[in-house]
């Protein structure tokens, strides 16, 4: 008999909400059929079965699980004719009566956006909530002379009105968190002229015909110095450094719903059309929460967009598992923009760091 267990899904969350079975208890699987949802604070994921013969659930829909949990058995054809095994021992808090319902990260974006009161979601009766519940909910009126204050039973402190923290910004104040108090970063900015990679992006645009910016420009022109700069794109574990076979670049996107860092995969053996089209996906992601766990894990090397209109200087944190964060502010005085790099500094000196930013100079200042 085989066992279904939970892998380790990211580096920020210790559980995972179990959405819903995709295969029956019972049902009679495939080694590679994705059987379960299993949903983070950023992503949801379908996990496959591992392994062929008959699927035996051992947890329910609603809760939560961690990595490495069992959460299913894959029963071989000579076990599944015998009897069915006894009832998991998992602890299954009882879901009835007044408990909360579990709400899930995208339903939980689309509560707080909308202010809809937790006892209206409550009130739903159901184990788990769903983006799709909280549509319903708000299409429906509220009771009538229910308001968020009478209905909770609570009172604002000292008429201060509270804001909930949605699902994703919990999970972005964990890695700020982590990032502050376990890696001593520092901070170097070089000054570049990025008027010929803005030709270098339209022309791109019009050759490939679909959208290069400058994401696209700085995922590339990054990825190119992996073999030179190899300690840039590496983890630090204790006293060594764990380097990396290739430059996977994680870039920040936030248009709205909350800030992600998917990552562009193997980026030095990638065409910009490769890439563009990579970002564009990731893009539409970001609007609708939709990302799988694979598309935000793995980064090695962080690009972090700062282009808003009148931005021209921003320090990102290093993201805990890299040593590196390129923030890309955009043009000033012309098409003069300062670009800096945070770096960790039980790896990286200042000298290498300028070393860096130079050769990345040099790159974007040559594009034609």
């Amino acid at each position: 008999m085989a066992e279904l267990r939970v892998p380790k899904l990211n580096n920020n969350d210790t559980e995972y909400l179990l959405v819903e079975w995709l295969a029956a208890d019972g049902a009679r699987v495939a080694e590679d059929d994705a059987v379960v949802l299993v949903e983070t604070s950023k992503a949801a994921e379908e996990l496959t079965a591992g392994a062929s013969g008959v699927l035996r659930h051992r947890l329910r829909p609603g809760l939560w699980c961690h990595p490495d949990d069992v959460i299913a058995s894959i029963e071989q054809a000579a076990e599944a004719s015998g009897p069915e095994p006894a009832s998991p021992v998992t602890a299954q808090p009882d879901m009835a009566g007044d408990s909360a319902p579990l709400v899930t990260a995208p339903a939980q974006a689309l509560i707080d956006e909308l202010g809809i009161d937790p006892e209206r979601v409550r009130a739903l009766g159901v184990p788990v909530v769903r983006r799709a519940d909280v549509e319903r909910l708000a299409a429906a009126p509220a009771a009538a002379g229910a308001t968020p204050d009478a209905a909770s039973g609570e009172t604002p402190a000292a008429g201060r009105a509270e804001h909930p923290i949605s699902r994703v910004q919990r999970a972005v104040a964990r890695s700020v968190e982590l990032s502050h108090q376990t890696i001593p970063a520092a901070y170097a900015v070089v000054r570049m002229d990025l008027g010929p990679a803005i030709e270098h992006a339209r022309a791109t645009t019009r050759e490939i015909r679909r959208p290069v910016g400058y994401a696209e420009v700085f995922v590339q022109a990054v990825a190119g110095l992996h073999e030179r700069f190899p300690l840039f794109f590496a983890t630090v574990d204790g006293t060594r450094a764990l380097l990396s076979e290739a430059p996977h670049i994680g870039v920040t996107v936030d248009v709205g719903e909350g800030l992600y860092v998917p990552v562009v995969h193997d980026a030095a053996n990638r065409t910009t059309k490769d890439i563009a089209t990579t970002l564009m996906k990731h893009r539409l992601a970001a609007a609708t929460g939709e990302f799988k766990e694979s598309d935000l894990s793995g980064a090695n090397f962080v690009v972090t967009l700062h282009t808003e209109h009148g931005v021209v200087l921003a320090i990102p944190f290093v993201f805990p598992g890299t040593v590196c964060a390129l923030a890309v502010a955009g043009p000033r005085d012309g098409t003069l923009a300062d670009i800096g790099l945070a770096y960790d500094h039980r790896l990286i000196n200042g000298r290498d760091a300028a070393l860096f930013l130079n050769a990345l100079k040099d790159v974007v200042e040559r594009l034609t």
